[in-house]
């Protein structure tokens, strides 16, 4: 063989070694599609023989061998390349897929955590208020009492059971149940147990108590402690015109100090069902009957002149035979219309003078406003603390403007309180035309100490536009004037403080604005005339079952009138209403001193009101006593 038939040889020896070579590194799939090369090749070259000479054919079988070998590796890195496809394209979609999954997990975590903020919240917290439902698996001890695999209310169950709580404070035959001061302690240490890592002994805490310990000392003192009472009037003898004395008693008062160190005690050694006894000793009056009746005198009174009305004179005693012999006793308040009642004929009250809407008419129980307003003014006087009063529509007659109490049943009312530490006594009379108001009780004011008010019209105020009432005797198209009217007024009333004499205070109190009346002017409309003789006037009666005495502001409302002021209206002219108001004295007769003031038997002293002019009548309060005029208001024009 020659050296160009060998080389050629070993090439394609070589080539078909490599062929070989990489056709072992495929996989089954590429072995199978190389046989199938081979063996097509292998035909080819059989087909191909011929009878050429053995180094012609080793020559053409080498060549062959080349093309086979050729073919193989073709085919394998073929079959990897659609293999390599198609493994990076599953592997494409699986992680797709994850991605696509981990997204929606998240997103549905976040929602869910979003929405479920609320319920978490509320869950944690019906956690926390019912307490942890985990058991103790170690092993702990609260003084001495297992609570090891318990949840936290099954431990506080068995403490309390063991710690019952029943203590008590006792006097006498009575008892006291002291609130369980150790519940919330006994929270507290479960707290500290189960919220944490829990420790194997505990002991119940009992410090910290103080403050509810005192405070239940001083709820079992309050239900046994009584107040000393000083000798003091108790009752009224009408029959005598006397006010009757009780004698003094004693009062109790619980230790409060002694109970509070022993409930503590009984806390400390854990004696939760201790009974403790209370220590109660007699605290003694400041004085008795003998003392009181030096004590007590006439502290105000207050004295107004009447009419020569009968009917009216009528009612203003037996409103004061209604107040006569009233008890308050401290801190009671005292309501004229509570106490006098309803006025009404079944009680003897009679039609007097009064103003239905500016005009005059008759009202079952007018005039009773007189006894109010001296009630008032005696009040002030005394040092008592007037709570309800409201002025008059029009400006009265019988005491100065600005400084009356008008009340009406149903309506307006005239209150005040004892506001002394003693109880006082009212007493009320009526008699020769005079109404006397007195206050009888211990001195509130210091001594030397005097209140009065003094009131000052401001200013005067129109007259309303005047009405019209029909006269068939008037030839028509004349007019003819029945009352001028009166000019309406603004009032500023002072406290004065008097001490020794010397004015330390005199502050406005209040302020108060009283109507004009309208002018009446009589005409004749119907176009007929008649003659006097054929006319009669009819008297108007008002049942005071309703809003009445004093009250003037609304339909069918009522005030009372003097008889005097019923004429003045009717005749005096507008000009003359800036006069000032009539004075207030009390008759030197009508008041007669005694030591319990007019119509009193028994120790004390009397004071008479005399002289008083504008300003200065049966005065007493401060500025927090007596409030606005509610009808007009402090700064009215």
């Amino acid at each position: 063989m020659s050296e160009l038939e060998r080389g050629r040889r070993t090439a394609g020896q070589s080539r078909a070694k490599g062929s070989a070579k990489n056709s072992r590194k495929s996989s089954s799939s590429s072995r199978s599609s190389s046989s199938t090369s081979a063996g097509r090749s292998s035909s080819r070259s059989s087909t191909g023989r011929s009878s050429s000479s053995r180094s012609s054919r080793s020559t053409s079988s080498g060549y062959r061998s080349s093309g086979y070998g050729r073919s193989s590796y073709t085919s394998a890195r073929r079959s990897r390349n659609r293999r390599g496809s198609g493994s990076n394209l599953w592997l494409f979609i699986v992680v797709l897929v994850l991605f696509v999954a981990a997204v929606s997990i998240i997103f549905a975590v976040r929602g869910k955590k979003d929405a479920g903020d609320g319920s978490e919240a509320a869950e944690s917290t019906a956690n926390a208020t019912s307490g942890p439902e985990i058991e103790l698996e170690k092993e702990v001890l609260v003084d001495g009492i297992s609570i090891t695999g318990m949840s936290r209310d099954a431990a506080k169950g068995v403490i309390l059971k063991e710690f019952p709580w029943s203590m008590q404070v006792k006097y006498g035959e009575e008892v006291y149940e002291v609130a369980n001061l150790m519940e919330t302690k006994v929270d507290q240490l479960l707290d500290e147990i189960y919220s944490g890592k829990a420790k194997e002994s505990y002991t119940l805490d009992t410090s910290g108590l103080e403050d509810a310990v005192a405070a239940q000392a001083a709820a079992a003192a309050q239900k046994w402690d009584k107040k000393a009472k000083n000798g003091a009037i108790s009752s009224f003898d009408k029959s005598s015109n006397k006010f009757v004395f009780s004698g003094s008693e004693n009062g109790l008062a619980v230790d409060q100090e002694k109970l509070i160190a022993d409930m503590n005690a009984a806390i400390s050694q854990k004696q939760f069902d201790a009974v403790i006894e209370a220590a109660v000793s007699q605290v003694s009056p400041e004085f008795g009957e003998a003392a009181a009746k030096e004590k007590y005198k006439t502290i105000s009174t207050v004295s107004t002149n009447t009419t020569a009305n009968s009917k009216r004179n009528t009612n203003v005693r037996l409103a004061c035979e209604a107040i006569n012999g009233t008890i308050l006793q401290p801190g009671q308040e005292f309501s004229f219309n509570d106490v006098v009642g309803q006025r009404t004929e079944a009680k003897g009250y009679q039609a007097a003078a009064a103003y239905n809407n500016g005009e005059v008419v008759q009202e079952i129980g007018g005039g009773v406003c007189q006894v109010s307003t001296t009630l008032y003014n005696a009040v002030l006087k005394a040092g008592l603390k007037t709570t309800v009063r409201r002025s008059h529509t029009y400006e009265p007659s019988y005491i100065t403007p600005g400084q009356d109490a008008t009340i009406s049943f149903g309506g307006p009312d005239y209150k005040f309180m004892n506001n002394s530490d003693m109880p006082i006594g009212i007493r009320a009379s009526y008699g020769d035309q005079v109404c006397t108001v007195s206050i009888y009780g211990v001195p509130i004011l210091e001594e030397g100490v005097t209140y009065s008010l003094k009131s000052t019209k401001l200013k005067d105020i129109d007259s309303p536009a005047p009405t019209y009432e029909e006269d068939p005797t008037l030839q028509p198209g004349e007019e003819k004037v029945k009352s001028n009217g009166s000019l309406g007024s603004y009032w500023e009333t002072r406290l004065v403080i008097k001490k020794d004499g010397e004015i330390i205070s005199q502050e406005v109190d209040h302020n108060t604005t009283y109507r004009g009346h309208a002018p009446v002017i009589l005409r004749n409309t119907s176009g007929t005339v008649v003659s006097p003789a054929e006319t009669t006037e009819a008297e108007t009666v008002i049942h005071s079952d309703g809003a009445a005495d004093g009250f003037g502001t609304g339909s069918g409302a009522v005030e009372e009138s003097s008889e005097e002021e019923t004429k003045a209206v009717e005749t005096k002219p507008a000009e003359s209403a800036t006069a000032a108001a009539p004075s207030t004295t009390a008759a030197p007769d009508a008041v007669a001193p005694n030591e319990n003031g007019p119509g009193f038997s028994g120790p004390g002293s009397s004071e008479t009101v005399s002289g008083q002019g504008p300003g200065n009548t049966g005065n007493a309060g401060g500025p927090e006593v007596i409030a606005p005029n509610p009808l007009t208001g402090v700064g009215a024009p």
